[in-house]
């Protein structure tokens, strides 16, 4: 993944902090949309931590990587997202609030995308809902891909992450038979947590 430019697309400076949230989101909504191919599975086996709880979880995924074959992986994926008929999650925003599919988060998070020029792609079939899209929808805003105010991001999160997304990645942190994803649910549930911590401070 290529790193924003330090001046994006919106025209508002993205710092560092901004460019390595937009990578974090972007790995997350990369693996949450997909099981991962060969190549990618050999770049996440490069991963490398350090002593914070981000980067601890990082090592973690890594060593899954190296563990783990595009086979495995990809039975993993399958089992938790799709299965016969319903996986073992079900990773929209309208479920884990309203216990059913389509409900008033979609319509809701519909309104916000519709208000920052934001288009559903041609033959997407999932709900705009999904855990993977809201991910790459914080990736762009975070990176200055989206053309958005610098406060976006802050209401994006709060009003269509914040009151569930940490739960789902818990379930996938716990879920049973996972072990590649089940790294991904600690790494989500994580950043979660300091995206909550950061957002709370005083501006």
């Amino acid at each position: 993944m290529n790193d924003p430019a330090p001046t994006a697309a919106s025209g508002r400076f993205v710092d560092e902090i901004d460019r390595a949230r937009a990578r974090e989101y972007g790995l997350l909504a990369t693996l949450l949309a997909r099981s991962p191919d060969a190549e990618m599975i050999g770049r996440l086996t490069l991963l490398r931590g350090d002593a914070t709880p981000l980067g601890v979880t990082h090592a973690a995924l890594g060593d899954a990587a190296a563990r783990a074959t595009v086979e495995s992986v990809k039975r993993e994926y399958f089992e938790l997202f799709d299965g016969l008929g319903r996986g073992v999650l079900l990773p929209y925003a309208s479920y884990y609030l309203t216990g059913s599919l389509y409900g008033r988060p979609l319509a809701q998070l519909r309104q916000t995308l519709h208000s920052l020029g934001i288009e559903s792609a041609e033959g997407q079939s999932e709900p705009e809902d999904h855990a993977a899209t809201l991910c790459e929808i914080m990736a762009g805003l975070a990176g200055g891909h989206i053309t958005a105010s610098a406060e976006a991001d802050h209401a994006m999160f709060e009003m269509h992450l914040a009151p569930w997304i940490g739960r789902f990645f818990a379930d996938l942190e716990r879920a049973k038979r996972a072990d590649f994803y089940a790294r991904v649910g600690t790494i989500g549930r994580t950043f979660v947590n300091i995206e909550t911590e950061a957002f709370s401070l005083p501006a």
